[in-house]
């Protein structure tokens, strides 16, 4: 979210559920933000950041991805990896332990994470 655009980046999607502090939607540059394909609130609380969490954070949250609540925002994201590159944007600081970087992995790398 806070690194610089560029042309190469494609479509920029912001894939947190909370909008990020201090972030303007001019500065954000962005071409969807689909907070649906985000992790549940009630994950997000029970893992508050713990890297000790992380494994088990991963499995519970592709368990959401698979679930109806989040197919629609899914599929909006294979739509638009369909058709040019994806670069799925989050606020996170630690880009490798994000729900954007399993997010990437788990629809196989058709996009990559940006911060």
């Amino acid at each position: 979210m806070y690194e610089d655009t560029s042309s190469r980046n494609g479509k920029r999607v912001l894939v947190d559920r909370l909008w990020p502090r201090g972030m303007s939607e001019e500065r954000a540059h962005l071409d969807a933000w689909l907070r649906d394909v985000a992790q549940s609130a009630d994950l997000r609380h029970w893992r508050h950041h713990d890297q000790e969490r992380f494994a088990e954070f991963r499995d519970r949250y592709i368990g959401e991805l698979e679930d109806a609540d989040h197919r629609p925002a899914v599929q909006h994201v294979r739509d638009l990896a369909a058709h040019d590159k994806v670069t799925l944007v989050t606020a996170t600081k630690d880009l490798g332990h994000s729900e954007a970087a399993v997010l990437a992995q788990w629809l196989g790398a058709a996009g990559t994470a940006s911060r």
